[in-house]
């Protein structure tokens, strides 16, 4: 299907996905629209061909094995009442049209722009330890959600696991007092069977593991400017939600 000058792809099959996006050269990947709507009305981009993924049966949430496996497709707002710390990312992630509309996936691949952070969910996966299943140039593979975010452009994200155990977990960001926000910075934790993660959204371009953090240090972590806060505060906000994160593991 053609519409002004943009080809429209509607795959009905993972399979069907896969074989469409192939490389991911010169395709845009349609899945909630909350980010690439925006954009393509602005301008920002101009896609020659658009995989539009609402029919390709990506959604769903399903707990097997001693695993929790979430569709790249599935809304933002199934995650609300689920496992911590997702479940307060996702209630805190836009308004409730955004989080009904945004999918895990989108969420997953998008990066910073120099108006706002994104990827809001992005540090609560990486503490639940997180991997992430895509497809692309050599097929499939599955990595850990860090080295996803650090590598994966030009990948279909199918969908992202993590282990289904129990674990104690902290949640602190600066909110901003507006309904279509951007978090400004967010710090999670999670501790399971004396490992701790730490990670946080709003640094750069994606969410970034404090590893310093979890081996006692500081967290030693450059920040960037962009339209809602500068570097500087960030990195002055950074101890204190670490530290606030950090106290919800002890009380927990």
């Amino acid at each position: 299907m053609v519409l002004a000058d943009v080809t429209l792809v509607v795959p009905t099959s993972v399979d069907e996905a896969l074989a469409e996006f192939g490389d991911g050269k010169g395709v845009t990947v349609v899945a909630g629209g909350t980010v690439v709507m925006a954009d393509l009305a602005a301008g920002r981009l101009r896609p020659k061909k658009a995989l539009l993924l609402s029919r390709a049966g990506l959604d769903g949430i399903t707990r097997k094995g001693g695993k929790v496996t979430i569709g790249a497709m599935t809304p933002v707002a199934a995650l609300e009442d689920g496992d911590e710390p997702l479940a307060t990312a996702a209630r805190h992630l836009g308004d409730v049209e955004i989080r009904a509309q945004a999918t895990v996936g989108g969420n997953i691949c998008s990066e910073a722009s120099a108006e706002a952070p994104r990827g809001d969910l992005q540090a609560a996966l990486i503490v639940l330890g997180a991997t992430v299943r895509s497809g692309g140039k050599g097929g499939e593979r599955t990595e850990p959600l860090e080295d996803f975010l650090a590598k994966g452009a030009g990948r279909l994200v199918l969908d992202v696991s993590y282990d289904d155990a129990p674990r104690q977990t902290g949640y602190a960001a600066a909110w901003r007092p507006h309904a279509h926000h951007y978090t400004i910075l967010a710090v999670a934790a999670a501790r399971q069977n004396g490992d701790l993660r730490v990670a946080a959204t709003g640094l750069g371009p994606h969410a970034v593991r404090l590893t310093s953090v979890e081996e006692g240090g500081d967290a030693a972590v450059e920040a960037r400017d962009d339209a809602l806060a500068s570097a500087w505060y960030r990195q002055h906000l950074l101890p204190r939600l670490v530290g606030r994160a950090l106290a919800d593991l002890e009380e927990a």
